[in-house]
């Protein structure tokens, strides 16, 4: 069989077999792609491992999501910001000042240590030594040294704990723990990804984001 009678029959497979056959090729065919080309791709063009992040929690939450009103969110959160000198001005500033939702997706490019400025939204890993833990993604509201200290919008301080399992200080997160930060939001295109295992976490995690 030549090359050009190939390509026509892979053609006809991928695009107009209709067959249990067809789809499982397709289905092969277009892991393959998103594997091996668009991820790597990806990868190279932001500067990053993680280029893409599926938001698995209401950290980052503002009210409202998408229909959040700012001034109303900032007047429930000035005191936690007061204490960084962050000003409403300031805030307002901010990439991704509206925060985001849980089953949101980020895109995220790599940035240098000495470009990590207060207000950029950094995904990080918390604890380097650990062989398997998800990335945190939070704000940074100081910077001192080689140090960031971060906060989650939604969160009243920064996670601090330590036991068998993890260990996670935001108060001291090293410049190097940083994988990434956040250029832009998909509003909840990520469920499709969540739904498959969010009823596994524990049961006042589970589920969309409330308003309280």
């Amino acid at each position: 069989m030549s090359l050009k009678e190939l390509l026509k029959k892979l053609w006809y497979i991928l695009w107009k077999d209709n067959s249990p056959k067809g789809w499982i090729i397709s289905l092969i065919v277009i892991f393959i792609l998103v594997k091996f080309i668009f991820f790597p791709v990806l990868n190279l063009a932001t500067g990053t491992t993680l280029p893409l992040v599926v938001v698995e929690s209401c950290s980052m939450y503002h009210k409202g999501d998408v229909f959040t009103d700012f001034d109303s969110w900032w007047s429930l959160h000035v005191l936690k910001y007061d204490q960084f000198n962050i000003e409403k001005q300031d805030f307002e500033k901010f990439k991704i000042k509206d925060g985001f939702n849980k089953g949101d997706i980020i895109l995220a490019f790599g940035v240098k240590p000495e470009k990590i400025k207060v207000g950029d939204i950094v995904i990080f890993q918390p604890n380097p030594d650990a062989l398997k833990q998800t990335p945190i993604i939070h704000r940074i509201v100081k910077i001192s040294a080689e140090k960031i200290q971060t906060i989650g919008d939604n969160n009243a301080h920064s996670l601090t704990a330590s036991n068998n399992i993890y260990k996670i200080d935001e108060t001291q997160t090293s410049s190097s723990q940083v994988i990434g930060s956040a250029v832009l939001k998909i509003p909840h295109l990520g469920w499709a990804k969540l739904i498959f295992f969010d009823w596994q976490k524990p049961e006042g995690e589970r589920g969309f984001c409330n308003e309280n």
